[in-house]
């Protein structure tokens, strides 16, 4: 009976000593790619100049995105059987640009604007469980920022009326741009399974969400200004390989 005592209870500390011995404790470093998309609401931009104080753009909603690369730094503890918990960064070194858009009011046309998203970086937690020694599900929840540019309409269309009485079509002088880093957070979920040695495979989602950057644009020479507060939200999903030292 002892005997028996004594090899399950061998058996049950090497079962806990090969979970505690996930092989993504420490020091990792991994690359992904996969499609970014980038949200962009609420755009409309008020503008004003010294006979219409209060002129209000309408601008539909703006989704643009792409293949993004994202670069990730980041170390895990052991902090239960089966359990982890890491911390780490990542950057997305690629940009991601709208297509051209317009404003519209009182059947006048802004056009030729632009949002473009860069230096994406994120800071965070994970927590993971190990399912078994090479192979790991987790959450991420943390801190993120981006750069966003605003490109100001180049092009004004009067309407018909306007037209009529005497304004014309043309560029528009002095159109320039804005940038705006916002911070919000970051949250998503990721399974990551060894392939040999220290290199590792994994997919990952992530979902973003900031705070609304405020621009303003002078255009022409006549005292007209725009003014916008967007509404900004990403989502990634990723595959990468990573390698753990």
């Amino acid at each position: 009976m002892k005997k028996k005592l004594l090899v399950v209870a061998a058996s049950a500390l090497v079962a806990t000593s090969a979970y505690a011995q996930s092989a993504f404790e420490g020091f990792y470093g991994q690359i992904a790619t996969g499609y970014e998309s980038n949200s962009a609401s609420n755009l409309g931009n008020t503008g004003t100049s010294p006979g219409n104080p209060n002129d209000n753009w309408n601008v539909s909603n703006q989704q643009f995105g792409g293949a993004p690369l994202v670069i990730g730094l980041g170390y895990n503890f052991s902090v239960a059987p089966q359990w982890l918990i890491g911390i780490g960064a990542d950057y997305s070194a690629l940009s991601q640009k709208s297509s051209t858009f317009s404003s519209t009011g009182e059947g006048n046309t802004l056009s030729g604007q632009t949002l473009e998203a860069s230096n994406r970086f994120n800071i965070f937690v994970t927590p993971g469980y190990a399912i078994d020694k090479d192979k790991l599900v987790y959450l991420k929840a943390g801190y993120s920022s981006l750069t966003l540019k605003n490109s100001a309409p180049n092009y004004y269309s009067p309407s018909a009326a306007n037209i009529a009485s005497g304004d014309s079509a043309g560029p528009i002088l002095n159109a320039g741009s804005q940038t705006s880093t916002v911070g919000g957070y970051v949250v998503g979920l990721g399974y990551k399974q060894i392939i040999t040695g220290g290199i590792y495979g994994f997919a990952e989602g992530n979902y973003m969400s900031y705070s609304k950057p405020s621009f303003s644009s002078n255009l022409g020479s006549n005292g007209y200004k725009i003014s916008s507060n967007p509404s900004v939200n990403s989502y990634q999903l990723l595959v990468g390989i990573g390698y753990k030292f």
